[in-house]
């Protein structure tokens, strides 16, 4: 018998140690504490209406002296004074008022019940206890006095919201005991046919994912518990689709390798054509659907046009045409990476670069500078010329679309650069007052004037001399070093 009870009780332990085993204890134990408060809430309120109904009995002091006092039609004044004569040293009556039959106080003594009388006065009992649960206020109807008077009282409820409280302490512990044992019962019951079979097949799906590649080592407990019923049929199903899986792993790794390998192409292009922190943030934002922008106070815009190049397209073949393109732009875009430029667009045959985007850069304006000058100097190579523009200013960058994604910037400083090309002078590079005021220290300039631009008025621009007086210093700046004074 004692090793029976040892064995049981080892398994019981052992039982509650499971986290399966934990939680349906603790669901069965709350639902039961759940299901035997509801019952206890009305029988709790309940008690405490019969507790206060006890209180009122000592009303009858008052309320009898006060019935014998009207009915000798002593004066109202003087009704409460001769009832309160009445009460014992230790009542729990504090106080009371006396009301007419039309709501205006007549008399009072102790301490004043907050429970008032309407103006058209009470004809049944009405009854209030404060939140704090110690005063307790009744009214007596002007029934109860020849239609004269209606008595407010106030009793000292500090007893009975102590008795409450040993109640209701005394109702918790019959509660967590009673529902303590049912889950006992409940869970060892359950161990025995559901859950010892449930947690020898959790340790054999743990064992599983090791073993999956090489079935052969598998030793599944749970194939050898002789459990009937549903459950038995979910270990044999188990069985069945372990054997299934480790036939299929290989075929799935095999696919698994050439999905991140489609994935890492597919990454490599995003980022070919977006900014690579662009890119990541997409690649993380893009199940929520949020839209990707932010805003640069100070960048600056380059817009480079190749002039002719309609007139070309016109007599050229279009495989030549679109190689001379590929070519020219080719080497845009490895000046931009050279000087930490960031490509935005082509628009046909114009480039649009900028610097200070996506991450911040300090000499943005020289950077954006030393390529236009490395721009010059390519297309001398190629049988067209370039009309740069340049401006600075603030601008919001952002991504656009949701199939085909395209990084592109927006603000009157972009408009503004525009500008600067499309008003600008053949083979030579214009850049705006903002500009010039960040690069005339380290390049040399002349001032062009104010002149016209199209949706702006008047803008003074000015158009950036080549260096000829120091060869040393043209050969730097045309190979992209900026010179420093």
């Amino acid at each position: 018998m004692g090793n029976v009870f040892q064995k049981s009780f080892r398994s019981s332990s052992g039982l509650f140690k499971s986290q399966l085993s934990r939680k349906i204890a603790t669901s069965i134990f709350l639902s039961l504490m759940s299901i035997e408060f509801v019952i206890f809430i009305p029988s709790y309120f309940n008690r405490r209406a019969d507790e206060l109904k006890e209180l009122e009995v000592v009303s009858e002091e008052v309320l009898l002296s006060l019935k014998a006092n009207v009915m000798a039609d002593m004066v109202g004044t003087s009704l409460l004074s001769e009832a309160q004569a009445t009460l014992s040293p230790n009542t729990v009556i504090l106080g009371a008022t006396l009301y007419n039959e039309q709501g205006q106080l007549v008399d009072s003594f102790g301490e004043k019940p907050i429970l008032t009388v309407p103006s058209e006065g009470l004809t049944t009992i009405a009854r209030r206890l404060m939140a704090s649960g110690d005063r307790y206020d009744v009214a007596w109807p002007s029934n109860r006095f020849q239609d004269r008077y209606v008595l407010v009282i106030r009793h000292d409820a500090t007893a009975v919201q102590r008795y409450m409280v040993q109640y209701s302490i005394g109702i918790f512990c019959i509660v967590i005991l009673i529902s303590a044992f049912l889950t006992l019962v409940t869970i060892l019951l359950l161990g025995r046919f559901v859950i010892n079979p449930l947690l020898l097949l959790r340790d054999d799906l743990c064992q599983a994912a090791a073993v999956v590649h090489q079935p052969e080592l598998a030793e599944f407990k749970s194939l050898k518990h002789s459990s009937r019923g549903e459950l038995g049929e979910v270990i044999q199903a188990f069985a069945s689709m372990f054997r299934q899986i480790s036939q299929e792993v290989q075929e799935r790794e095999q696919a698994q390798a050439s999905l991140r390998v489609e994935q890492e192409k597919t990454e490599a292009l995003l980022r070919n054509v977006l900014p690579t922190a662009i890119a990541n943030r997409l690649k993380n934002d893009l199940s929520n659907r949020m839209a990707i922008a932010s805003r640069f106070e100070n960048v600056t815009i380059l817009f480079a046009d190749i002039v002719g190049f309609t007139e070309l397209a016109a007599h050229t073949a279009p495989t030549d045409l679109v190689c001379q393109l590929n070519d020219i732009f080719s080497v845009f875009d490895t000046l931009a990476e050279r000087h930490g430029l960031e490509k935005i667009k082509t628009i046909g045959d114009a480039y649009m670069v900028v610097g200070g985007l996506p991450a911040p850069m300090e000499n943005h304006a020289a950077a954006v500078m030393a390529m236009a000058i490395d721009m010059q100097a390519a297309v001398k190579h190629h049988p067209f010329k370039l009309r740069i523009g340049i401006n600075t200013g603030p601008v919001v960058a952002g991504v656009i679309g949701k199939k085909k994604f395209s990084y592109d910037l927006w603000g009157d400083a972009v408009n503004i650069a525009s500008r600067m090309e499309s008003h600008g002078v053949v083979d030579r590079i214009q850049v705006s007052t903002e500009t010039h005021g960040l690069l005339k220290d380290r390049f040399e300039f002349e001032d062009r004037g104010c002149i016209k631009l199209k949706g702006r008025g008047q803008a003074r621009t000015y158009l950036w001399v080549p260096p000829v007086v120091n060869a040393r210093t043209a050969v730097e700046v045309t190979n992209g070093h900026i010179p420093v004074d």
